[in-house]
């Protein structure tokens, strides 16, 4: 066997074995929105508040999660730069697993917050530890594929996390056996990784992969200083702000479509959880059109990709601003498909080739959990306070309010081609 196949073949099986271990996260992940109306109906009967209270309170437990997932990707998204990729992306999961297993056992607000805080915290370092595996694995030329076949992961994983506990619901099981079934799922897959998964090639004898040779450590001596660099660099901040808008668009999308097509359009708790799959479902395709297109047009290309898409999102939002209470039919469903079409072969970028562009094979745990850190500051929004502009101003609001937000994200994009022109060129 040749030096190269052996290689593709490792290769392969770290894909493999990324691939479904961050899938599995978003079994952990998924099993909340999917479970919302459920735990809205179960605190209305077990503490008497109102429909629109109780909806608050979770939509508070969401935005607490995200924030604390934000600073989790601050203070742990770095360490697979010191400690390995690999370490931070089992670590995560195991922690998954187990806070998963403890919001179960609870009935109440306490525990429910407690568990779910957790859960965002330890899962936190497990996209900048997959990152960090990819940069000691493939040359910075497949960046925008890999991490486009990987981005799947979380696509596929919420699509199908969603469409089996729909299932659940369908035949009659409570909540609870939807966070039993995530916790399953994850430890079934934490196994595997621990197993088989190598979290560099060099152990194996290949030679290191390529980095990108504009990568902001490409004249730094060893000891150089990460965050100085990535803060001297205008494409570090305008990746910011995208990331920024674009998981704000995101978190809402992953948190409330169910609730939103239950109680707004009128789906059954099971269809609305299945029919929610229709984003990620249409973000999958997205992605991958996203990576090999930016592998094929060079960085700067990147960008153009980022405009198109947040101008497909942002009218597709225009036009979701216009339904009404009860609407269903095809339109609904075609335009949250198209949000996801056009937001999250984008949104996969940001954390992932361009962090890994930026921060190369020294830095690039430490810029994606910058990068992604910096996002779910924004997508703390998606939860408290979501709920209350749709409970003031109805789901219209919400659509109108994202639509702007996804416009500036178009124009960000603008200025990014015209920095990354100036920096190829």
């Amino acid at each position: 066997m040749t030096e190269s196949r052996r290689l593709a073949i490792h290769q392969s099986v770290v894909v493999v074995l990324l691939f479904a271990g961050y899938a599995s996260y978003y079994f952990c992940r998924s099993d909340l929105s999917v479970a919302m109306p459920m735990l809205a109906d179960e605190l209305k009967r077990s503490t008497g508040m109102s429909g629109d209270a109780a909806m608050v309170h979770l939509g508070g437990i969401v935005s607490l999660g995200v924030l604390i997932y934000a600073i989790g990707k601050f203070l742990l998204g770095g360490l697979g730069d010191f400690w390995g990729g690999r370490w931070s992306f089992l670590g995560g999961l195991s922690g998954a697993v187990l806070f998963t297993v403890l919001f179960t056992l609870g009935g109440g607000l306490p525990i429910f917050t407690m568990a779910w805080l957790g859960n965002r915290f330890v899962q936190s370092m497990g996209w900048a530890g997959l990152v960090k595996v990819c940069s000691q694995w493939f040359s910075y030329r497949a960046y925008g594929t890999i991490v486009g076949i990987l981005s799947l992961s979380y696509l596929i994983g919420d699509a199908l996390a969603r469409e089996w506990m729909g299932l659940l619901i369908e035949h009659g099981y409570g909540w609870r056996s939807l966070f039993y079934l995530a916790a399953i799922v994850g430890a079934v897959v934490l196994a595997a990784n621990l197993l088989f998964l190598r979290g560099i090639r060099t152990a194996l004898g290949f030679d290191e992969p390529e980095a990108n040779p504009l990568n902001v450590f490409r004249n730094e001596p060893a000891s150089g200083n990460f965050l100085r660099l990535f803060f001297q660099s205008g494409a570090f901040w305008i990746v910011c702000f995208l990331s920024l808008c674009t998981t704000i668009v995101r978190e809402t999308f992953n948190t409330w479509t169910p609730t939103y097509l239950n109680k707004f359009l009128g789906y059954s708790g099971g269809s609305a959880a299945k029919t929610s799959a229709i984003f990620p479902l249409l973000g999958a395709l997205s992605v991958i059109i996203a990576g090999v297109a930016g592998d094929r047009l060079g960085a700067a290309g990147r960008s153009i990709v980022l405009f198109s898409g947040m101008v497909l999102t942002t009218g597709g939002l225009c036009f979701m601003m216009a339904l009404h209470s009860g609407s269903q039919g095809l339109l609904p469903i075609i335009l949250i498909g198209l949000v996801g079409l056009g937001l999250l072969g984008p949104y996969s970028y940001l954390a992932g080739a361009m962090a890994l562009d930026i921060g190369g094979k020294k830095g690039g745990a430490t810029a994606s959990g910058l990068i992604d850190g910096v996002g779910y500051l924004g997508g703390v929004l998606a939860g408290d306070s979501v709920a209350r502009v749709s409970v003031h101003y109805g789901w219209g609001g919400v659509f109108a309010a994202l639509a702007a937000i996804s416009g500036a994200s178009a124009l960000a994009a603008c200025v990014l081609f015209i920095n990354q022109k100036r920096q190829v060129g």
